[in-house]
């Protein structure tokens, strides 16, 4: 970014104007409950964003909607550049959370000096606020920007099974995409972990443990050997991990088991490990010739390895937090998002651009306020540099 192309104190002054706004509008946001498996709530919560864009950011020039029965619906906001750029941004955001119906009532937004807690405000309600209001303060300063396509899907926590195809598409128009998550202690994320989950099932033949301790097949010794295959099978150094959270087996203690079951969760960093995990699970096999082994599920989502776009986009976004007057910094996290199926077409991505603040999935999830200020205008600094 040059130093003529924006005047950081006056962009800072723009921002911080707007700050009690950005507040309240998150609190009227965050008061919406839009749990992940209650469409109808979800229908309410994005109703309420298309409205708030609009008086926040304006209109948007085109609206594309993805529906799929049981999931909350997919849509694309396109904000082209009124500075007449020919480059485009995809901003992913999400707005289901983990948290159910019924939850505010016991845990509603609050804020304590620079605090404000509440579901979802870290994961990832602020950063959907901040993008609003990083679009309304580039267009209220005349700053250079790209369009924004802004990428909205309802089912990010339950893996993106509906959105994906959306969010492979408007990505694959191209430009870099931003994902606005939740920073990791301040940090963009450069690259993530590729997620799966599998199924591992035995099947053995039921007999009286006492009377025929020779005969027939025990299905949770089958498990009990294949766990720890599968935990033997981690390379923690090189970011793979295995385990095996959840089992259940059996009918009697006196009974061999006949059917077990074991849910396992996989996390890997990049593309060669998920060949060779994929090749550990083809080969699990019975001790015992008469039982079996049955193995179902699949990838969630890809790794997202730090590519060497992605690499530049952080070098880029780092120069421009420099001229703000603070550090950028970068990580790698075991967690997964929507940037990884963008990372895996080839894209550019900076993920984790959203609130700052710390407890995802927890009752002490928060945000900073003074957060939001900085992010809001490293965002609409970041979108004049993009342009």
């Amino acid at each position: 970014m040059n130093d003529d192309t924006i005047d950081p104190s006056a962009l800072r002054s723009e921002v911080e104007a707007r700050h009690d706004r950005m507040i309240a509008d998150l609190v009227a946001y965050a008061s919406l409950e839009t749990p992940s498996d209650d469409v109808d709530l979800l229908a309410v919560g994005l109703a309420w964003i298309e409205s708030w864009l609009t008086a926040t950011a304006g209109p948007a020039a085109a609206r594309r909607v993805h529906v799929v029965e049981g999931y909350g619906d997919s849509v694309t906001l396109e904000y082209p550049s009124p500075t007449g750029s020919a480059e485009w941004v995809s901003a992913l955001c999400h707005y289901d959370t983990v948290w159910s119906e019924g939850t505010l009532a016991d845990w509603p937004v609050t804020i304590d000096g620079d605090v404000m807690t509440g579901p979802g405000v870290f994961d990832m309600k602020s950063g959907l606020i901040q993008l609003g209001h990083a679009i309304a303060v580039s267009d209220r300063l005349g700053l250079p920007r790209p369009g924004v396509r802004i990428v909205l899907n309802g089912d990010e926590e339950v893996g993106s099974i509906a959105s994906r195809p959306v969010i492979e598409a408007e990505v694959g128009r191209g430009g870099a995409v931003l994902v606005f998550e939740s920073a990791a202690e301040g940090a963009v994320k450069t690259a993530r972990k590729g997620v799966g989950i599998f199924e591992v099932e035995t099947f053995g033949v039921e007999v009286h443990a006492g009377l025929h301790p020779r005969s027939g097949a025990s299905a949770i010794d089958e498990m009990a050997r294949i766990i720890l295959q599968l935990h033997a099978a981690a390379d923690i150094d090189a970011g793979t991990s295995l385990n095996v959270g959840i089992v259940q087996g059996g009918t009697r203690t006196n009974v061999k088991a006949g059917h077990a079951r074991a849910s396992v969760d996989v996390r890997v960093t990049s593309a060669s490990e998920v060949t060779r995990i994929e090749q550990v699970l083809a080969d699990l096999a019975p001790h015992d010739p008469n039982a079996r082994v049955q193995v179902t599920g699949g990838w969630n989502r890809p790794p997202m390895e730090r590519t060497p776009v992605t690499a530049a986009l952080y070098e880029r976004a780092a120069r421009v937090s420099a001229t703000l007057g603070f550090e950028l910094r970068e990580v790698s996290v075991g967690g997964a998002s929507d940037g990884n199926f963008a990372a895996a077409l080839g894209c550019a991505v900076l993920d984790g651009v959203g609130g700052v603040g710390g407890g995802a999935h927890a009752r002490h999830e928060w945000i900073s306020l003074a957060g939001m200020v900085e992010r809001t205008e490293f965002v609409s600094a970041l979108f004049a540099d993009l342009a």
